[in-house]
């Protein structure tokens, strides 16, 4: 079997390990031969494919971001596309390709593998919305990297008696954002599940001001006021998707113009994609990989990897598209238990 490999969307730590985790499964215990395409769903459509053998994956365990490139290139944007993409499928006879990627990623395979393509899906994010499993690699490097900088940040807002303002990523979830404040002990956690009211927010934040003088507010990109929309940068992503930006600084200005607080703003932006793996990501990442392998000898195409009460089970393609894992109302009782 010639198994094709990409990485597909944003970045996120575990994508190498993933990537070693399949190659060395597929040469080592199946026999098989495997191809890198490069640059996500664009090299599919280019061409731009080339060998990947064990050795082409040494060393890359704890190297952050993927050697394969990725981008956020549509396969299935237009018919031609489409038709380029499954040209080349067969012009490099590739029997099945391992897609690692986001929502948006793995729909587009869910969408090639109705038109005969076998695929797949490793799911990827740092968000940890995939529908279907109960955690993605990439998220717990990005909870630590936002934990460290609530740490860090406590002592210069302690100083100066200020508010400061955390923004994390997380479009439609707040996963990062209320994970990362509940572990560094954040006075308040705003996510897009839970709209927010001003005067409430305000309030807490002058009652708490009064007693401890400083307070550390983690805020998620998509996080929305009570009546107000999203602030978006007014532009849209290859998958269709509004590019986020910007409310952290439009929170602090409220904050600031309500309270008479000073109050600052550190956006964390793509540092939370970036760095070393830490531990509990090359784990799974690698578990996923080798079970893909496992899985497409199987048989088992149009499925995708999913952590199910600790265990990797394969689940279909179709569960997980236009669904969102959002967090639950357990966990953010939970944080909501040391606001203020």
């Amino acid at each position: 079997m010639k198994l094709g490999l990409l990485t597909s969307g944003g970045d996120c730590p575990g994508l190498n390990a993933a990537i070693r985790a399949v190659v060395r499964t597929a040469n080592n215990r199946f026999g098989y031969e495997t191809v890198g395409i490069r640059n996500g769903w664009k090299g599919l459509h280019d061409g731009d494919i080339i060998p990947l053998p064990p050795k082409s994956v040494a060393g890359i365990l704890a190297r952050g971001g993927t050697i394969l490139g990725t981008s956020r290139f549509n396969p299935v944007h237009d018919p031609d596309t489409v038709a380029h993409c499954l040209e080349n499928i067969a012009l490099h006879r590739i029997d099945g390709i391992i897609v690692i990627g986001g929502d948006g990623s793995l729909s587009a395979g869910y969408e090639l593998s109705k038109l005969g393509a076998k695929i797949i899906g490793i799911p990827k994010t740092i968000d940890n919305d995939i529908a279907g499993t109960d955690a993605t690699f990439g998220f717990y490097t990005a909870v630590q990297t936002v934990t460290n900088a609530i740490d860090s940040l406590h002592a210069t807002a302690e100083s100066h008696h200020r508010i400061m303002i955390i923004e994390t990523m997380g479009r439609n979830s707040g996963w990062i954002a209320v994970t990362a404040g509940i572990a560094g002990g954040a006075d308040m956690i705003l996510i897009p599940e839970r709209p927010f009211n001003w005067d409430r927010l305000c309030r807490q934040l002058v009652t708490r001001h009064e007693v401890k003088r400083f307070s550390i507010v983690v805020v998620a990109e998509g996080a929305i006021a009570e009546g107000e929309g999203i602030i978006t940068t007014g532009q849209l992503d290859n998958f269709g998707r509004p590019v986020y930006g910007g409310v952290g600084y439009a929170v602090a200005r409220e904050i600031e113009q309500r309270t008479g607080i000073s109050t600052r703003v550190t956006a964390l932006g793509h540092v939370q994609r970036s760095g070393t793996p830490v531990a509990e990501d090359r784990l799974l990442a690698t578990t996923m990989g080798v079970q893909a392998v496992e899985a497409a000898s199987a048989g088992k195409w149009g499925q995708f990897m999913a952590l199910n009460s600790g265990h990797i089970v394969t689940v279909p393609l179709s569960e997980m598209k236009g669904k969102t894992r959002y967090v639950d109302d357990r966990t953010y009782e939970i944080a909501e238990i040391f606001f203020g």
